[in-house]
C-alpha cells in the first residue's frame, strides 16, 4: 500500500480548493497526507452484507386499511430496529431524479471561480459550497465536496448552472412531500396525533436543506473518507445516490454496506426523531466511503422542525410509557449551529443534550 503523499510548507503548490481539482490533477497516485483521515481501527473494522427494511410507499398512501396498518408497523419496526429504510413505490419520477442529480453534477463542474461566489464562512448561510466538511475545524480532511442550499421556508438556489434553479425547487418540494408522508406514518406507529405534533414542531415552516455531496475517485480510497461516522441533525433525511456504493451505516456494532436499490430513496431517522421519540427512533450513525474508480454523487434533503422550535420528547410517550424524559429542549437552529460549527463525530450534540 502506498504511503500518503507529505506536503512540506517549502513546496511551492498548496492543496486545491477543491476535491474535484485535486481529482483531476494529471498523474495524482497518492493522496496529500492531511486526507489520510482513516484510522487503524477503522481500516480493521468488520463491513457485514444485510438488507435494510423496504418501505412500499403506495401502501401506505393508497393501500387497503390492513394495508396500510402494515406499513405502518413496518415503518415503526424499521426505525426502531435500524433508523434506515429503503423507499420504493414512491411515485417520484426517474425524469426528475435523473435530471436533478445531471444538474448537481453540472453545478460540481462549473469552473472554481464560478463556484467561488458560493464559498461563505457561516454554517447558516442559505448557499454555500466547500470541501471536506468544516475547515475550519477538520483535522484532517474528507475527500468531498458540497453544496449545502436552505430550501423551505424560503427557498433558495445558485443562479448556475442553467435550469439548477427550476430543477431543484421541482424536486425539493417532492422531497418534503414525501418527507411530510412519511412522518405522518412514523406518528401514528408511535401513537402520536399527526396535528399535535405539527403544531409542536412548526412543520409548516419546516427547516428543508438540500445538501449535494461529490465524491470523485481517489487513488487511495483505503486511507481516505467521504464523510466520517455521524448522524443526522433533522427528523428525517431522504438521499438520492447516482447508483455508485459508498454509503454505510452503524447496525448492531458492524458497518453495513447499503447497496443503491433501482428507483428508490434511502431514508435514514435524525437527531430529532430520537428526541421526540424518547429515544425509541434513534438517530443511526453512518458514513460515506469513496473509492478509485467511480465519482459517486448524492443529494440528501434534510427535513427538521422550525428553525425556531425548542424541541423536547413527547409527553404521550414520557407520561403514557411511565419513562423519564431522556433530553433536554434546544432550539433546533442552536443544534444545528452546534452540529456544523465542531467536528463531525458521531452523535456529538445529541450527547449534550441526553439526561
Amino acid at each position: 500500500m502506498a504511503a500518503p503523499l507529505h506536503l512540506h510548507s517549502s513546496q511551492a503548490s498548496p492543496l486545491p480548493n477543491s476535491i474535484k481539482e485535486l481529482s483531476d490533477s494529471a498523474g495524482l497516485s497518492s493522496i496529500p497526507f492531511l486526507y489520510a483521515s482513516r484510522s487503524s481501527e477503522a481500516l480493521l473494522t468488520d463491513v457485514v452484507e444485510h438488507e435494510v427494511p423496504i418501505i412500499d410507499f403506495s401502501l401506505l398512501k393508497k393501500g387497503t386499511p390492513d394495508q396500510r396498518s402494515q406499513t405502518v408497523r413496518d415503518l415503526g419496526k424499521a426505525c426502531e430496529e435500524w433508523g434506515f429504510f429503503k423507499v420504493v413505490n414512491h411515485g417520484v419520477p426517474e425524469r426528475l431524479k435523473d435530471t436533478m442529480v445531471d444538474a448537481l453534477g453540472g453545478f460540481f463542474d462549473l469552473t472554481e471561480e464560478e463556484k467561488g461566489e458560493y464559498t461563505r464562512k457561516h454554517v447558516m448561510d442559505p448557499i454555500r459550497c466547500g470541501t471536506s466538511f468544516n475547515l475550519n475545524v477538520d483535522k484532517f480532511r474528507f475527500w468531498r465536496d458540497y453544496l449545502k442550499v436552505f430550501v423551505h421556508p424560503v427557498f433558495h438556489s445558485p443562479a448556475k448552472p442553467h435550469g439548477f434553479r427550476e430543477i431543484s425547487q421541482e424536486y425539493t418540494t417532492c422531497m418534503r412531500v414525501l418527507a411530510m408522508d412519511l412522518l405522518a406514518g412514523i406518528w401514528e406507529s408511535l401513537g402520536l396525533e399527526e396535528s399535535n405534533l405539527t403544531t409542536a414542531l412548526d412543520l409548516h415552516s419546516c427547516f428543508q436543506i438540500f445538501i449535494g455531496n461529490y465524491y470523485p475517485p481517489c487513488p487511495q480510497p483505503e486511507l481516505a473518507m467521504g464523510l466520517p461516522p455521524h448522524s443526522d441533525h433533522g427528523l428525517l433525511t431522504i438521499l438520492l445516490q447516482n447508483g455508485v456504493d459508498g454509503l454505510q451505516l452503524k447496525h448492531k456494532g458492524n458497518w453495513v454496506n447499503v447497496k443503491p436499490h433501482p428507483n428508490s430513496f434511502l431514508v435514514n431517522t435524525g437527531d430529532h426523531m430520537e428526541i421526540i421519540s424518547n429515544g425509541k427512533y434513534k438517530s443511526v450513525v453512518h458514513r460515506a466511503v469513496v473509492n478509485s474508480k467511480s465519482t459517486r454523487i448524492s443529494i440528501a434533503n434534510a427535513i427538521g422542525p422550525s428553525l425556531d422550535a425548542v424541541v423536547v420528547p413527547a409527553m404521550e410517550l414520557v407520561s403514557d410509557g411511565g419513562s423519564s424524559v431522556a433530553y433536554h429542549g434546544m432550539r433546533y437552529r442552536e443544534f444545528i449551529e452546534h452540529q456544523q460549527a465542531n467536528p463531525l463525530k458521531d452523535k456529538s450534540v445529541l450527547d449534550r443534550i441526553r439526561l
